[in-house]
């Protein structure tokens, strides 16, 4: 006969990890025990069946938790998004404050560099002011010259 069929008048035939699973000791290894160990298996069985029989339960109060939390989440996000563009608004606007004061103290020692350099620079200015004049009529003469117009000084 095959593990399959079964004799008339018997239950199905046991498997034989459930055989087996008889047999395994119940306690720490050491002095044997008495008698064969309880069925495991069965007992576990009997432990979560009730815990396992409450999730639907479980399941139905957690879903209007669980889409509580979302549309919770969902407010976080919006308010997070608006409060970011409330204050990249604000740093837009204060920008141009915030760049006048960080080159106030710049353009301050770039006046006070001018002023230092100033009077060495006076006497070179004061010799191009004296020749400005004759370089500007050599300029506009050359320039009538060029053009074929007579200077007023010259005999046609």
């Amino acid at each position: 006969m095959g593990l399959k069929e079964q004799p008339i008048g018997r239950t199905s035939p046991m498997r034989l990890r459930d055989f087996l699973e008889r047999f395994r000791p119940a306690e720490t290894p050491g002095a044997s025990a008495t008698g064969v160990s309880a069925d495991r298996t069965a007992e576990r069985a009997a432990e979560l069946e009730p815990a396992l029989a409450q999730l639907p339960d479980v399941r139905q109060e957690a879903a209007p938790v669980r889409a509580a939390a979302d549309e919770a989440a969902k407010a976080v996000r919006r308010d997070a998004a608006q409060e970011a563009a409330e204050l990249v608004a604000a740093a837009r606007e204060r920008s141009p404050e915030i760049r006048r004061q960080a080159a106030d103290p710049v353009l301050r020692e770039a006046r006070r560099e001018a002023d230092a350099l100033r009077p060495a620079g006076e006497p070179a200015a004061s010799a191009v002011r004296e020749r400005m004049s004759d370089l500007v009529i050599r300029a506009v003469a050359d320039a009538l010259r060029l053009a074929g117009i007579p200077d007023e000084g010259e005999a046609p």
